[in-house]
């Protein structure tokens, strides 16, 4: 049992006496494994008033000293990559070694590479006669979602730290026990009071609190489109900067001359990662009409290879889901995929045998899917894949992009030249050409419902800055 009693404000732990407790529970055996405080206005208020009176000397501390502590920070959650993996498989269901290179990893390479950027980073430039400065927006609020919470976290913290910003951070109430690890890796690296804060709660509360406090410069925000909605709705009243990076329905185009095999794998894998809980995922498989059944059977055996199992189970490759809520919603999708046409390929709304306590998917291929079903257009967030089919290249690209959503996608081709032909017509934010793999460094964020805004790399650093021209005499 992990309880935790206090929150990170100011540079200590407040004591939360008398509050509201959030209980965690883990999604492999639906049993208690831990609380943590839910925080209110009130915590909001501290915490935001804390991140005030630090952002003047964090902000004109020297970006080299920056980039020294998010280096400090860097190597005590490098420290501690295993005790984070093991928390995350724990509180959100990611196989552990996965969650080892994933869930740890990343975060950890995400800190150092913007411990290397704040020191090389061009804060200032000429231009003409001026004088160009990017300074730091402000006080940053920052929302995180559940199904890459330390990964998501530092996308942003990491990012603002780097650019002079202070922050309140508020995670998913559903996997929170992370931010916590985060938290005394912050206070024993040395960062000044109120440069991070650490409120936990719900998003009623906590978050709604945030995005209104006319204190927050700007909102940083991880997960539903609808409550992306909701924040740039209430940030709006105080003309708040607003990132957003939303959901996804990212599809997998799949060309004639590809090698169906390695792209149908590939497609499968990227669909399943993270029991299918990734923003990003491949879930709409397009493939040419004349190659479904082949396209449909080397899906099967790709899903069926996955074994879904315990996060502590070595054997596992899928965990559970993170919440009943999520297991519910997944399983409804299936059943209304079912009932308009979609075939059943593999899986179904039965637990997996063994598997009945905790909450978990079957790994689930639907076939014949089409364009305009619910399960092709509104975002699951489970291991469901669809498989659905086009006549030529100008009506995968239509297909690909008839989608509320544009966060990313694939193409599968002989080469890479014509998969680039068609990438280049995808209207989303980010395309796998061949199964290339995931960039620290590159912009990563969506076109339409998707959100607006860019994370990681110098383009992330960027959304954390405003400009300011000195403007000299000629």
């Amino acid at each position: 049992m992990i309880r935790r009693e206090q929150l990170y404000i100011g540079g200590h732990w407040a004591p939360c006496y008398m509050l509201e407790r959030i209980t965690v529970l883990s999604p492999s055996t639906e049993e208690e494994i831990g609380t943590v405080p839910a925080g209110s206005q009130a915590h909001v208020d501290l915490a935001v008033a804390a991140a005030r009176r630090a952002f003047p000397a964090w902000s004109q501390t020297p970006p080299a000293r920056r980039g020294e502590l998010l280096r400090a920070v860097h190597e005590g959650l490098k420290a501690r990559a295993g005790e984070i993996a093991n928390t995350i498989a724990l509180e959100m269901g990611m196989p552990l070694q996965q969650a080892l290179k994933i869930q740890a990893g990343t975060p950890i390479a995400t800190f150092k590479m913007y411990a290397e950027m704040a020191a090389s980073f061009a804060f200032e430039e000429t231009v003409g006669h001026s004088h160009v400065l990017r300074e730091p927006v402000g006080v940053v609020a920052a929302i995180t979602p559940w199904n890459y919470p330390l990964h998501q976290t530092a996308a942003k913290v990491a990012a603002a730290l780097a650019a002079g910003c202070t922050v309140v951070l508020k995670p998913s109430e559903v996997a929170p026990l992370n931010a916590f690890l985060l938290a005394e890796v912050m206070h024993d690296a040395g960062i000044p009071p109120g440069v991070f804060n650490l409120v936990t709660g719900y998003g009623a509360a906590v978050g709604e609190a945030l995005v209104a406090h006319l204190d927050v410069d700007m909102v940083s925000f991880t997960g539903s489109t609808r409550a992306g909605k909701r924040i740039g709705e209430v940030a709006a009243h105080a003309i708040k900067r607003v990132s957003l990076e939303l959901g996804g329905k990212s599809a997998s185009v799949i060309l004639e001359d590809a090698d169906l095999a390695a792209a149908v794998k590939g497609t499968v894998n990227s669909c399943f990662l993270n029991s299918g809980q990734t923003c990003t995922a491949h879930t709409r498989m397009l493939v040419h009409e004349s190659q479904y059944e082949d396209a449909a059977k080397l899906a099967v055996q790709a899903a069926l290879a996955h074994r879904v199992g315990d996060p502590f189970d070595e054997a596992a490759t899928l965990g559970p889901l993170a919440s009943a809520v999520q297991r519910d919603r997944v399983r409804e999708y299936i059943r209304i995929a079912v009932a308009e046409g979609a075939e059943l390929l593999c899986g179904g709304i039965e637990p997996p045998v063994g598997l009945e306590r905790g909450y978990y998917v079957q790994p689930t291929v639907l076939g014949r899917v089409r364009p305009d079903a619910r399960v092709a257009q509104e975002e699951v967030f489970g291991p469901v894949l669809s498989i659905l089919t086009y006549r030529d290249e100008a009506d995968a690209v239509r297909i690909a992009n008839h989608s509320l959503y544009g966060l990313s996608g694939a193409v599968w081709a002989g080469t890479d030249e014509h998969a680039s032909q068609v990438a280049r017509q995808m209207r989303t934010g980010q395309v796998e050409i061949n199964g290339g793999s995931f960039n620290l460094k590159a912009p990563f964020g969506g076109y339409k419902q998707s959100g607006y805004g860019r994370e990681l790399g110098r383009y992330g650093l960027e959304e954390f800055l405003e400009y300011k021209s000195l403007q000299y005499r000629r």
